[in-house]
C-alpha cells in the first residue's frame, strides 16, 4: 500500500528514471541551511510549537508580535532619563531623612505603634521604624522607576535580552505529545502507535516519514482504505510504512528549510523596513499548498534569483510532499536550468534528447478528439488569438477536430506529427487515403467533417496553413523520436496527476525557442484540463513553469482561474511583464493570488504591480519650524545666549498629522528601492486571507 492508499501509481506513465552513473548536477547550496530533521533532532522538531499565524508567516517556532510598533525611546535618552529619575528619588529621600520637608511623613508610623515602643532601646520599635523607612523608600523607588522607565531598561539591556533562545520546556503530556501518536490511540490503533513511537525514540523516523504516515492515516479516516491494512503495514515496516511508489523516503539533498507538519518551505526573512507592517518584520516568509493553491507569478530580470530562490525551493518542497503522498508536481524548464537532480523526480522527459527515457504525449492522454483538438489548438496558436480576455481559438479547434476525429476512427489512434502536418497542409495523398478508409468503414458523419475541411482549404480565412506551420516546428530531426503515437515509446501523460508523481520536463530552448514556448503552452493546457477531471482532489497538483514567456494566453488565464477549485495551482516566472500581451497583464495578476516582484524591475512593470496592490490610508506628519521673535530685552538676551550655545536661532515646532491615501508600493519604489536579493511579495491563501505586499530578503 502506498501513501495514498493506491497501488503503484506510475504504471506506463510514471516509471522512475534510472539514476545516472555520476553524482546528479545540483545548484550551489544556499548558505546557513540547517540539516534535515532526522535522528535525535526529529523529536525536538516534532514538538516545536507551530502557532496559527497570518498567511506566509513561517510558523515553526513563531512568536507573535503586536500589530502596532511600540514607542521606541532612543537608548541615550532612556538611560539619561533613568539616571535623572534616580537622582530625583535620591533627593526626595534625602530631604525627607534630614527633615527639610517636615515630619508629616512619619505621622502614620506614630499612629500605628504604641507609646511603650518609643523607649530608646526597644527592639520592636527599631524593627518597625526601619521597616517603615524601607516601605517609604520602596514607594519612592517605584514612583521614580515608572517615571524613568526602568522596566524598559531591564527588558532592553537586562537578562531578558541576553536569552536569545527559549529555554528547554517540559515534554508534553502523553495525550498531547505528537511523538506518541495520540490520534491513532484515540481511534483504537494502539499497537501501531506504539510501533511508531518506538521508532521516533530510536531515531529511525524522518519528517517525510511522519508526513507520509499522517497522510495515510487521513486516508483511513476518510474511508479510502481500511484500518486493518494500515495497521498491518505499520506493524510490519514501522517508520518505512506506506512508501511512495518509487520506494524513496527522502530527497538526496535539500537546499531550503522545510516544515512538513505545516507544509511550508521558507523562502526568506521579512525585512525590518518601515514599509512592512510591524507584525511581519523579522519573521520568516514561507509558502505552502494553501498559498500555491491560488497560483503564483514571479517577475524579475535575468539574474534576479527567480530560479534559485523561488522555483527551486518550491519544486523541492512539492517533491517532498509527493513523497509524503500529498501532492503531484510537474516542473517545466529549459535543460540545465537547475531545477533539481534527476533522482529527485520519478519521470524526467528530456525533449530533443535521444537519451530521454520518457516521451511526452502530444494529446494529453485523452481519447476524445474534441478535447485533444482544444488542447492542441491552444498549444499551437493560443498566442496568436486576440489577447483580450474574452477571445478564444475555436476556429483552430474546429479545424483540428475535423481531422483528428476521422483519423482516430480509422487508425484507432491520433496522428503523429508528420501525419498531422500532412493533413493540415491538405496534401492530396493523406486526404484521399483518409477519405477512402472512412468510406470503407461507413463513417458518413465523419466524411462530412472531412468534406468541410476540404472546402475550407485555400480560402483566405483558413487557419489550416497557420496550424501546419506551427506543427512544422515539431517536425524537425531533433524531435524525430518524440511525440510518438504508435505505442512504441513510453509517453508521459498528465492524466497521471491522480497519483503522487514527480515530473520534470526539460525543454529544448537552445535553437528551438519557438518550439519550447509551444510545448510549454501544451503542458499548461494539458495540466488545466487534467486536474479539472481528477477523481481524488485531496491530492494537491502543481505546475511550475520556470519561464512562462509566450505562455500566457486568454485561455491560459481562464484555466489558472479554475485551478483553485480543483485543489491545484500554477507557478509562473517571467523576466518582464512585456512578455505578456498588454490586455492580459491585469487579468494575469488578478487571477494569481501570490505575486512576487523581484529586484531590478522596470518602472513599467512596477506600475502594473502598483495598480494591482492598490492604495492604503496612512498617517503623515508635517513638521514646521517657526522662528521665535522676542519682544522684551530679557527675552532677546536669552535668545542671544541660546544662539551662541547652539548655533541656531530659537524656533517653535508645529506638527500637523493627516490621513492620506497612498500606494502601498509605487512603481518608482519597486524599480529603485528593492535591494539585490530581495523581493516584494503579496500572498493570498485559498480561504481568502491575504498578506499585504512585504519586502523580503530571499538570501536569509
Amino acid at each position: 500500500m502506498d501513501s495514498d492508499g493506491t497501488q503503484d501509481a506510475r504504471g506506463t506513465h510514471a516509471n522512475p528514471v534510472p539514476r545516472p552513473a555520476g553524482p546528479p548536477p545540483a545548484m550551489p547550496p544556499r548558505p546557513s541551511v540547517p540539516p534535515r530533521p532526522d535522528g535525535s533532532a526529529f523529536l525536538t522538531w516534532l514538538r516545536t510549537p507551530r502557532p496559527e499565524a497570518a498567511p506566509g508567516v513561517w510558523r515553526f517556532g513563531y512568536r507573535a508580535r503586536p500589530e502596532e510598533e511600540p514607542e521606541a525611546v532612543p537608548g541615550r535618552q532612556l538611560l539619561t532619563g533613568a539616571l535623572i529619575a534616580f537622582l530625583v528619588g535620591w533627593l526626595i529621600w534625602s530631604l525627607l531623612w534630614n527633615g527639610y520637608l517636615g515630619g508629616w511623613w512619619l505621622l502614620p508610623l506614630y499612629a500605628m505603634i504604641p507609646d511603650s515602643w518609643a523607649e530608646p532601646h526597644s527592639v520592636g520599635a527599631v524593627v518597625v521604624v526601619y521597616a517603615y523607612y524601607v516601605v517609604v523608600a520602596l514607594i519612592i523607588m517605584v514612583g521614580v522607576g515608572r517615571l524613568g522607565r526602568w522596566s524598559e531598561i531591564w527588558r532592553r539591556y537586562g537578562p531578558p535580552a541576553w536569552r536569545r533562545t527559549p529555554g528547554h520546556e517540559r515534554p508534553p503530556a502523553p495525550e498531547a505529545d505528537p511523538a506518541e501518536w495520540p490520534a491513532l490511540r484515540a481511534a483504537g490503533a494502539s499497537d501501531a502507535a506504539d510501533r511508531l513511537a518506538a521508532d521516533v525514540r530510536a531515531g529511525l523516523m524522518r519528517d517525510v516519514d511522519h508526513a507520509r504516515i499522517t497522510r495515510a492515516w487521513q486516508g483511513v479516516r476518510s474511508g479510502r482504505h481500511s484500518l486493518a491494512t494500515f495497521t498491518g503495514a505499520v506493524l510490519k515496516d514501522g517508520a518505512a510504512a506506506c512508501l511512495h511508489p518509487s520506494g524513496e523516503r527522502d530527497l538526496s539533498a535539500r537546499l531550503a528549510r522545510h516544515d512538513l507538519v505545516t507544509g511550508q518551505v521558507r523562502l526568506g526573512t521579512t525585512a525590518d523596513d518601515p514599509r512592512n507592517p510591524y507584525a511581519y518584520r523579522g519573521t520568516g516568509l514561507a509558502l505552502g499548498p494553501d498559498l500555491l493553491g491560488t497560483s503564483l507569478v514571479a517577475v524579475g530580470p535575468a539574474g534576479s534569483g527567480k530560479t534559485g530562490t523561488v522555483v527551486r525551493p518550491l519544486a523541492e518542497s512539492l517533491c517532498l510532499h509527493a513523497l509524503a503522498g500529498r501532492a503531484a508536481v510537474v516542473v517545466v524548464g529549459a535543460a540545465g536550468a537547475g531545477l533539481g537532480p534527476a533522482d529527485a523526480y520519478d519521470v524526467v522527459v528530456r525533449i530533443g534528447n535521444p537519451e530521454s527515457v520518457h516521451d511526452l504525449d502530444l494529446y494529453g492522454g485523452t481519447t476524445d478528439p474534441d478535447e485533444a483538438a482544444a488542447i492542441l489548438a491552444e498549444a499551437l496558436v493560443g498566442d496568436l488569438a486576440d489577447p483580450h480576455p474574452g477571445s478564444d481559438s475555436r476556429r483552430s479547434t474546429t479545424v483540428l477536430a475535423q481531422l483528428l476525429g476521422p483519423f482516430r476512427a480509422v487508425h484507432g489512434r491520433f496522428p503523429s506529427v508528420p501525419e498531422l502536418r500532412g493533413l493540415l497542409d491538405g496534401a492530396p495523398g493523406p486526404m484521399s487515403e483518409l477519405r477512402t478508409a472512412l468510406q470503407d468503414a461507413g463513417q458518413d458523419s465523419l466524411l462530412r467533417e472531412l468534406d468541410a475541411r476540404e472546402r475550407q482549404l485555400g480560402h483566405p480565412g483558413d487557419v489550416g496553413g497557420v496550424l501546419a506551420d506551427r506543427v512544422a516546428l515539431l517536425d524537425r530531426p531533433a524531435f524525430a523520436g518524440f511525440f510518438d503515437t504508435s505505442g512504441q515509446s513510453r509517453p508521459f501523460s498528465l492524466k497521471a496527476l491522480d497519483h503522487p508523481v514527480r515530473v520534470r520536463i526539460d525543454l529544448p530552448e537552445r535553437g528551438h525557442a519557438d518550439a519550447s514556448r509551444m510545448l510549454a503552452r501544451l503542458v499548461l493546457a494539458q495540466f488545466t484540463a487534467s486536474v479539472a477531471v481528477r477523481e481524488d482532489r485531496s491530492l494537491f497538483a502543481c505546475l511550475i513553469l520556470d519561464d512562462a514567456t509566450g505562455v500566457v494566453t486568454p485561455e491560459a488565464v481562464r484555466g489558472i482561474q479554475r485551478l483553485r477549485s480543483a485543489h491545484a495551482g500554477a507557478v509562473l516566472t517571467l523576466r518582464t511583464l512585456d512578455d505578456v500581451p498588454r490586455p492580459l497583464r491585469g487579468p494575469l495578476l488578478g487571477a494569481t493570488g501570490c505575486r512576487v516582484a523581484l529586484s531590478g524591475l522596470t518602472p513599467w512593470d512596477g506600475q502594473d504591480f502598483a495598480e494591482v496592490w492598490g492604495t492604503e490610508w496612512t498617517e503623515t506628519r508635517d513638521v514646521t519650524d517657526r522662528q521665535i521673535i522676542a519682544e522684551t530685552p530679557a527675552g532677546k538676551a536669552v535668545h542671544m545666549l541660546r544662539r551662541v550655545i547652539t548655533g541656531k536661532a530659537p524656533t517653535a515646532r508645529a506638527v500637523t498629522v493627516r490621513q492620506v491615501e497612498r500606494e502601498r508600493w509605487s512603481a518608482s519604489e519597486l524599480a529603485h528601492a528593492v535591494p539585490p536579493g530581495h523581493a516584494v511579495l503579496s500572498l493570498t491563501n485559498v480561504k481568502g486571507e491575504h498578506a499585504p505586499p512585504l519586502l523580503v530578503d530571499l538570501r536569509d
